[in-house]
């Protein structure tokens, strides 16, 4: 967003402030109720607001986010189809590798683990 964008923004906002102001004194309200009116209308509009940008925030749904998911996956896309097929069978064997060691490693841990808790009792 642009300085100009976010300025015009503010400029609206305070114009729909002082039309509530007047419409409301139109309808009938004294002045005092009136700007008390009007000031919780747009403290409740900015209350909204500020809900749906902390949702859309949480999932991830803002052009950010999905700029730049749509940006790795074609980034890795290109870089998969660099890849020769020799290269790509050499990463798949170690990537293989990786996880037998891995699985074999955390099969060590849970034995140690059981032969320790079982000598603490002795």
């Amino acid at each position: 967003m642009r300085r100009i964008d976010a300025l015009g923004i503010s400029f609206g906002i305070f114009v729909a402030g002082g039309l509530a102001y007047v419409v409301l004194q139109l309808v009938g309200l004294d002045s005092l109720n009136a700007g008390i009116w009007s000031q919780a209308l747009l403290v409740g509009g900015l209350i909204g607001w500020l809900l749906t940008y902390a949702f859309r925030a949480i999932g991830k749904k803002m052009t950010y986010h999905q700029q730049r998911e749509q940006y790795e996956a074609a980034f890795f896309k290109k870089r998969l189809d660099e890849i020769s097929p020799e290269e790509l069978a050499k990463i798949q064997a170690e990537i293989e590798q990786e996880k037998r060691e891995q699985g074999a490693g955390s099969r060590e841990q849970g034995a140690g683990s059981r032969e320790q808790g079982a000598g603490s009792r002795e």
